[in-house]
């Protein structure tokens, strides 16, 4: 139990800290730095258009806005989408009722939705299970958290966006059976995904080989699993992904996009979008008229940036 512990509060130390460097939505070189060794890491030129000046937009009227605050929630430990830091660094947020600082690609795109229109943007800090009842009871005006536009959530909230066009992948031991798989087929042996995503409901399931452990509670827990041993792969996005082979470098990704043998789901349900309360059409046409000024390029541009500044392993 205790060595369990450890390793746990390894993980969220590794995904809770955040290299110094440039600001987050400048143009140009945006060098980040390892805060073990202060070495430099890959450099990620920033090609972004300038944020549209709306701040001759009357917002008084917008539900949740009406006092020029967005209140966005998000887990502050789900990198690089976000996560939890001590300092300011890299443009970070203060995360409200706490000493502690959030950034990541969510945190990115909240400052540049308050930016055009003048907005103080305030990060609340919860867990994924309470992301969506927040914002059904007005806890918070909009999540901006790495969540899937999926018909289920559809249901109980409203979407602008999107703001990320995801894919599904896996990610593995290097050096594992798992590892050299070349499609979904291919893959066996235990494996689990966070609660309450595609990964776990509708991919994992596709994959006929895979022992499917209980779902993890958070990101961070599902990395643990593997980390640890206690499943032989997982099931996520390619951020996600992505973000854990830069903290970890015995993890792989597998990545089955271009085949045949993948993962089939439909494309609504690996977009990335912000929930709003349902009905607050006014704050969802606000936030896409920012959003839609970036594409997809513009989007793999800006979370490649919140990669190089992730939190690394220790």
């Amino acid at each position: 139990m205790k060595k369990m512990l450890a390793l746990t509060l390894a993980l969220v130390m590794a995904l809770g800290l955040c290299a110094c460097g440039g600001d987050t939505t400048d143009n140009g070189d945006a060098p980040a730095e390892n805060p073990e060794t202060n070495s430099p890491a890959e450099t990620v030129t920033l090609d972004l258009p300038p944020v549209e000046d709306l701040t001759g937009t009357d917002t008084s009227a917008i539900a949740g806005v009406e006092d020029g605050v967005l209140t966005v929630a998000m887990e502050c430990t789900y990198a690089p989408y976000n996560w939890t830091q001590m300092d300011d660094s890299n443009g970070a947020v203060p995360i409200k009722g706490s000493s502690e600082y959030a950034n990541g690609y969510d945190v990115m795109i909240a400052k540049r939705i308050c930016e055009a229109y003048g907005w103080e943007l305030e990060i609340v800090r919860t867990d994924w299970n309470s992301l969506v009842p927040g914002i059904q009871s007005g806890l918070y005006d909009a999540v901006i958290a790495g969540q899937s536009m999926t018909e289920d959530r559809m249901e109980q909230v409203d979407f602008a966006g999107p703001y990320y066009y995801a894919s599904i992948v896996c990610v593995a031991k290097d050096g594992s059976p798992q590892a050299s798989a070349k499609g979904i087929s291919e893959l066996t042996g235990t494996a689990t995904a966070q609660i309450e995503t595609i990964w776990y409901d509708t991919c994992l399931p596709q994959i006929k080989g895979a022992e499917i452990q209980t779902a993890a509670e958070t990101a961070p827990a599902m990395l643990m699993a593997l980390e640890t041993g206690a499943v032989e792969f997982i099931c996520t996005d390619i951020p996600t992904a992505k973000g854990a082979v830069a903290a970890y470098d015995d993890m792989v990704i597998l990545d089955f996009t271009d085949t045949e043998d993948n993962f089939q789901v439909d494309e609504g349900d690996i977009n990335i979008g912000i929930s709003l309360k349902k009905g607050n059409t006014e704050l969802k046409d606000a936030i896409n008229k920012v959003v839609s000024a970036l594409n997809k390029d513009n989007f793999d541009n800006l979370m490649d940036y919140a990669v190089s500044i992730q939190p690394l392993n220790q």
